[in-house]
């Protein structure tokens, strides 16, 4: 079964999940605020995505980062960091079992 890993309030989460229900295709939803963000499973979706890939810098959140935290990142501090605040993630990611689809635009999931 397909996981897509979002955040509810999210416009573009959405569209992916409508565009699923749209095909038909099962899925399970994990809610990234709601249901978390645990190291393993950070680490499972950093094993198919490199992690600059997946940290969101034109979420809300890192915008009220300081600029501290901001400051020369790297992929363990963007861990830290994504731990710390799951929102940082991009979304939605749709975990397909062989690869992670990351971000959504229309026409992204046809080939499912």
């Amino acid at each position: 079964m397909l996981t897509l890993y979002v955040i509810k309030n999210c416009d573009t989460c959405r569209r992916a999940r409508k565009a699923l229900d749209g095909k038909g295709i099962p899925y399970q939803v994990h809610d990234l605020r709601e249901d978390g963000l645990s190291a393993p499973l950070l680490e499972h979706i950093l094993h198919r995505v490199p992690v600059m890939e997946v940290l969101n810098r034109r979420s809300t959140t890192w915008r009220e980062l300081d600029d501290e935290e901001k400051a020369d990142i790297d992929a363990n501090k963007a861990r830290e960091l994504m731990l710390a605040h799951p929102t940082l993630l991009r979304r939605p990611l749709l975990d397909t079992g062989d690869e992670i689809l990351v971000g959504y635009r229309d026409g992204d999931y046809d080939s499912l």
